[in-house]
């Protein structure tokens, strides 16, 4: 079976995840505490970051961009023409443009921000910044999100998914990041009815249910994380 390398608050791992899912594929599933810096983990991939996914065959790959490529170049025929990674290649680059824009920017200016923050620190050594959250990153990854969701209403009320006429990887790249933050109430959900609803269709996927049930020892879940009607 394959195996991924992922830790359930991670919102690339979250990504690949929910791809598994769309694809019908099965996974076995290997927290992994990246700031530990394991031997066997770092053996696998030295950059030392999830989510790694390791075939039946032993073969390794890394990366949340690469897994995604992997995936599609062998389960994409599969979804015939809901496959999520298109084949028209215009429809192709803005869906990578979408993947990055999720997967680099929003990671890098709100998910990965808060999940470190609130969750990833409780479980550090003092000497790699274990430690109360930063309230500072807190506030301004807060701020962030707001931006982000505007665009995603933007891109949902002119296109049909976020990418264009079908759920692509675009989708599943915005929602995992979001549901990371949402995990954590720091979605202001109130503010983009637009967004919400899209979020709503994408939460309402059986590929979704498992993320719904994750949970973190120490870290209060958001009472509405797990509704899909919220």
């Amino acid at each position: 079976m394959i195996q991924l390398y992922h830790h359930p608050l991670c919102p690339l791992s979250r990504f690949i995840r929910l791809s598994l899912g769309e694809y019908g594929v099965e996974a076995e599933l290997i927290e992994e505490r990246v700031h530990e810096r394991r031997r066997e983990f770092l053996m696998l991939d030295p950059a030392g970051q999830t989510p790694v996914l390791v075939t039946d065959e032993g073969n390794v790959i890394p990366g949340a961009g690469v897994i995604a490529e992997w995936l599609d170049e062998t389960y994409g025929e599969t979804l015939g023409p809901h496959r999520l990674l298109p084949v028209s290649p215009l429809e192709r680059v803005e869906t990578r443009r979408l993947m990055s824009w999720f997967n680099d920017k929003f990671f890098g200016e709100v998910s990965n921000w808060l999940v470190t923050e609130k969750v990833y620190k409780r479980f550090m050594a003092t000497e790699i910044g274990s430690g109360a959250p930063d309230m500072d990153v807190v506030r301004a990854a807060r701020a962030n999100v707001r931006h982000h969701l505007r665009y995603i209403s933007w891109l949902s009320q002119n296109r049909n998914w976020l990418g264009g006429d079908r759920m692509t990887y675009a989708d599943l790249a915005a929602a995992a990041h979001l549901s990371s933050v949402d995990f954590l109430g720091d979605v202001p959900w109130d503010e983009e009815e637009a967004a919400k609803l899209w979020y709503q269709r994408l939460k309402s996927r059986p590929s979704f249910r498992p993320l719904l049930a994750d949970r973190a020892p120490g870290v209060a879940v958001n009472p509405i994380y797990a509704e899909v009607d919220f």
